[in-house]
């Protein structure tokens, strides 16, 4: 059997390591230690793991219902009312962000029906709104991780369980008790790490000394304060808080034990009763109607503006899509070499992997102190932007291919080798075909998040070298809501025609 040539994965593990280890080096070297850290950090380190906690816990909390609800039922627009639910994965968060505002903030459509009924009106500012903003986002999530739970328990056990007549009671103690306990904790812990990391949320309506997380302590040690060695202090911490984390995930992931089925479609009839149906179209109803009504108020909005918008918002734009679809390019060239060699180098694997370690701020601030003996930072805004942009979405593009990869493996290895086909005759003609859909999602997922990325360039960003993210935060902070609203229809649309633009053309190139 021919072994492939590692030479594509070892560049790209390299370079990915480089990118990765040299800023952190940076960091560390700068740091000076946790000692450095005084009362206002420490106070950020806490708020950073309890809204964390409590954020992934009300997100697991309230996707339980809304998934064992879109699991018993069948309706018109079920299929695409949980693709929607995926929307909030491409979703710019600033746009999101705006869109709470509109709903929860001073002017929003909940104070104006609580001021018309009496009573007080509620702040979305400050750590009820961070954590309100990490269950808009995260909700999404866990409710397809926990849907999938419940698809995955064998039809056969279903069944069986029907034949005893059991009923709702018994069925959630035997089937999906069990399934929870194994799906919830890495639900649970997905959603903390993102919350760990969170930065524009917490930037927009966090702020001030008790709502302040690592990642926005580290932007305002480094843009405001210009403290480079409490800005690396305070990455070193979000860098080992990561690292807990991911160590303790892994350590309590299992799986549920119901054995494999048969592949046999859903038993229907353990849902049924006007109680649990009703149950069941509330918890519906309101998770589609807290998630899609923040973007309806920002499109209902910001259309009627868009003639209006200034110069700097098109030339944000046409940034964002350069670094964006630069970033797409580069994240491919990553993610495509390491994915072919994870079968034979789990090494490969765990490079691709690596930027999970270290958030984009950190990294930024790395990458900032080893090119300020040289240049300037802000005349590489952009480039840094879609490297750092490329890297961090390395990981989720890698895990959409890896498994691919190794069905791949398994299925055309043996005929490959036996027809001589190698080298980029196979790659090709076999590889880039049949990896042609994951890649095209790949794509799509990783341009969407750098077109909508608001860390790194909120440290470089600059004149004319800002994204359309940063002008969107920017007419924002100048209370220009009209046209803010305008620049975030702006930004949905190009993010949702990129996205949808290399899904599409994933799908098209799957060899039929």
């Amino acid at each position: 059997m021919r072994t492939p040539r590692p030479w594509p994965a070892m560049i790209a593990g390299a370079l990915v390591t480089a990118l990765i280890l040299a800023p952190l080096g940076a960091v560390a070297l700068r740091g000076g230690g946790l000692a450095r850290l005084g009362p206002a950090e420490l106070s950020a380190l806490w708020f950073t793991l309890w809204q964390a906690v409590v954020s992934a816990g009300l997100s697991c909390l309230i996707a339980v219902p809304v998934a064992r609800a879109l699991h018993r039922r069948r309706f018109p627009g079920r299929r695409a009312l949980i693709t929607a639910l995926g929307a909030p994965f491409i979703l710019p968060t600033v746009v999101a962000v705006m869109g709470l505002v509109a709903v929860f903030g001073r002017r929003g459509i909940v104070n104006a029906g609580l001021g018309a009924a009496g009573l007080p009106e509620v702040s979305i500012y400050g750590a009820q709104g961070v954590i309100l903003a990490h269950v808009f986002f995260n909700l999404p999530l866990a409710t397809r991780m926990v849907l999938q739970g419940w698809q995955a328990i064998p039809a056969e056990r279903l069944r069986l369980a029907a034949s005893l007549g059991m009923g709702p009671g018994p069925v959630q103690r035997h089937l999906e008790i069990p399934m929870l306990r194994a799906v919830l904790p890495g639900a649970f812990l997905a959603i903390f790490l993102v919350c760990l990391g969170s930065f524009a949320i917490a930037l927009i309506l966090g702020g001030g000394p008790r709502a302040t997380t690592l990642e926005l302590a580290i932007y305002q040690a480094f843009r405001f304060d210009f403290d480079l060695a409490r800005a690396a202090a305070l990455g070193l911490t979000q860098v080992a808080l990561t690292l807990a984390a991911l160590g303790f995930a892994r350590l309590i992931a299992r799986a549920p034990g119901f054995g494999a089925g048969l592949d046999r479609a859903p038993v229907a009839g353990l849902g049924t009763g006007p109680g649990l149906c009703a149950h069941d179209t509330a918890a519906i109803l309101a998770a589609a109607l807290f998630l899609m009504t923040p973007i309806a108020l920002v499109l209902i909005r910001g259309l009627p503006a868009l003639p209006d918008l200034p110069p700097l918002i098109w030339r944000a734009s046409a940034n964002s899509l350069a670094v964006a679809l630069a970033s797409t390019v580069l994240t491919l060239v990553l993610a495509l070499p390491l994915a072919l060699a994870t079968p034979r180098h789990p090494l490969a694997e765990a490079a691709g992997m690596l930027p999970l370690a270290a958030s984009g701020l950190v990294l930024g601030t790395g990458l900032f102190l080893l090119a300020r003996p040289f240049v300037s930072p802000t005349d590489l805004a952009l480039p840094l932007t879609f490297v750092l942009n490329a890297v961090l979405s390395l990981p989720f593009v890698l895990r959409l291919l890896v498994p691919e990869v190794r069905n791949l493996a398994a299925d055309y290895d043996r005929l490959s080798n036996s027809l001589g086909l190698s080298g980029l005759t196979r790659l090709r003609r076999i590889t880039l075909p049949r990896l042609a859909r994951p890649l095209g999602f790949g794509a799509g997922l990783a341009a969407a998040f750098s077109m909508g990325d608001l860390g790194v360039i909120a440290l470089f960003g600059n004149g004319d070298r800002i994204t359309l993210p940063l002008a969107l935060y920017q007419l924002m902070g100048a209370y220009r809501m009209d046209q803010a609203a305008a620049a975030a229809c702006l930004l949905i649309a190009l993010s949702f025609a990129l996205f949808a633009l290399f899904d599409r053309i994933g799908h098209h190139a799957q060899p039929r």
